[in-house]
């Protein structure tokens, strides 16, 4: 397959798995946010509670398109993708795989809603700094895309801080303005194996189910994200960049680029945002004869893939710069050529095939429906000292639907990896803030997701450092 030697197919496909695997821990490490409300409120038996999420999950990442998961790929420069030794590629994605599966599965075993999302990130830059530390190795700390990353750090910090505020003020606001029997249904604890009243049931199955499918447009998008990071790292030629368009696409875009690049006054600015109008136009030079003729090798793929990059993060800078004097229409402009995910000039490089997409999604789905048990408990009982109420279950679901649905794309043109555990977590412990008080509270618990909140990215960070390094050594 691919004219790819024995031994580099056998380990093309142990990559896979592994990123099968990851988001098949995924999905049962996650499910508890989406399903442990439903099944404390009796609004769902549990099986029938994780076969709908499940099956809600992989709508989510079938229609979740890319953006996501390309926001994780970025977080490492196009040079670590272009190395021309695969054996080096694959020493790559096994590290940020495994140190992702390790962590993952050992804090569920421990039954800790702790974050898939910081996993796969510390991952990624544990094998970036893990670059950075190899003797050959020229580019030092710009192994790690870190604009992109402090881009994602802000995401995956606001997510925690957001669901618990959110829900404080979800819960103040319900009982301000509900009637005084609409108040007592809603705000009384489940009584065991009494279904709760009707309204109030549809209402929480409608939160659980919107919990599951931006989890599946969120979270599934980093296992997509994964495949790619894999395809394009051992098989550039076929992956780099969308095969399915025809690279004449580019006229347009690359024309509005190079328009108001020239516009841009060049007197004011500083030597680093020259050097960005001149890579720019350097990668602008090396695109034309391909867009002009329509075609292009299958090796150049990789190369082209790098000038549009180039291109995208250099328009993204100087559109930042305070020196750069362009109208908010032109600078609007520029970015949606240039920078905008999945469109533009990115729509080329943003992209994955169906059967990625369809293997992430069975994967998360099946996921779902298998070992949820663990965290279930936690989040149900260990987090609030008194039981679940209707009112909490409801509150905390739909702060997390929208926290996470905000950042899987329905703003436009954001898209930013966040953490479904933090947003779930927090909108309980918000919830039970709201009704009794800190005291509420179970601090151990608390502490202990505190702590594993904090450990992820280090432990991921460490981990992989030094299973890319050890795999390295191996592979060669």
């Amino acid at each position: 397959m691919f004219g790819l030697e024995t031994g580099i197919f056998i380990l093309l496909a142990l990559c896979l798995l592994a990123a099968c695997a990851f988001e098949f821990i995924n999905g049962f490490h996650d499910t508890a946010n989406a399903v442990a409300t439903v099944i404390y409120t009796n609004s769902l038996q549990p099986t029938q509670a994780v076969v709908w999420s499940g099956i809600v999950n992989f709508i989510g990442v079938i229609t979740g398109g890319v953006g996501v998961g390309m926001s994780i790929v970025n977080l490492l420069p196009v040079e670590l993708l272009i190395d021309q030794n695969v054996y080096h590629s694959i020493a790559m994605v096994l590290a940020l795989l495994f140190s992702a599966i390790i962590w993952n599965f050992g804090t569920w075993y421990f039954g800790l809603p702790a974050s898939s999302s910081h996993t796969l990130i510390g991952a990624i830059i544990g094998v970036g700094l893990g670059y950075a530390l190899l003797p050959e190795n020229t580019m030092g700390v710009a192994a790690v895309n870190w604009d992109k990353a402090k881009e994602v750090f802000l995401a995956l910090l606001l997510s925690p801080l957001i669901g618990f505020s959110l829900a404080i003020i979800l819960m103040f606001t319900l009982r301000r303005t509900l009637s005084k029997d609409l108040r007592k249904q809603l705000f009384d604890e489940p009584h065991p194996g009494q279904l709760p009243p009707a309204w109030v049931r549809i209402l929480l199955i409608i939160t659980c189910t919107l919990v599951s499918f931006f989890h599946g447009r969120n979270d599934g998008q980093k296992g997509i994200g994964l495949v790619m990071l894999i395809l394009i790292g051992i098989l550039p030629t076929f992956f780099a960049i969308d095969t399915r368009l025809n690279i004449k696409e580019l006229q347009q875009d690359l024309v509005v680029v190079q328009q108001k690049i020239a516009m841009i006054d060049k007197t004011q600015l500083s030597t680093t945002d020259l050097d960005r109008i001149a890579n720019v136009n350097a990668s602008l030079a090396r695109l034309q004869p391909f867009v002009a003729a329509g075609t292009y090798e299958q090796k150049q793929a990789i190369n082209i893939r790098k000038d549009l990059l180039t291109i995208s993060g250099n328009v993204r800078k100087l559109i930042d710069s305070d020196a750069v004097k362009l109208s908010v229409e032109d600078k609007a402009d520029l970015s949606l050529a240039a920078t905008v995910e999945e469109k533009g000039l990115r729509r080329f490089t943003d992209h994955a095939p169906f059967w990625v997409i369809l293997m992430i999604s069975l994967s998360l789905g099946l996921g779902t429906m298998i070992g949820w048990k663990r965290i279930v408990v936690t989040v149900g009982e260990k987090i609030g000292k008194s039981h679940l109420t209707y009112a909490q279950g409801a509150s905390a679901e739909l702060v997390a639907a929208a926290t996470i649905g905000l950042a899987s794309g329905l703003i436009p043109n954001f898209k930013a990896p966040v953490s479904t555990t933090h947003a779930l977590s927090s909108g309980i412990a918000g919830a039970m803030v709201a009704s009794k008080g800190i005291k509420n509270l179970q601090a151990k618990t608390v502490q202990s997701i505190a702590l594993a909140w904090v450990l992820t990215l280090p432990v991921a960070i460490l981990l992989s450092a030094t299973l890319f390094m050890l795999f390295r050594w191996i592979l060669g």
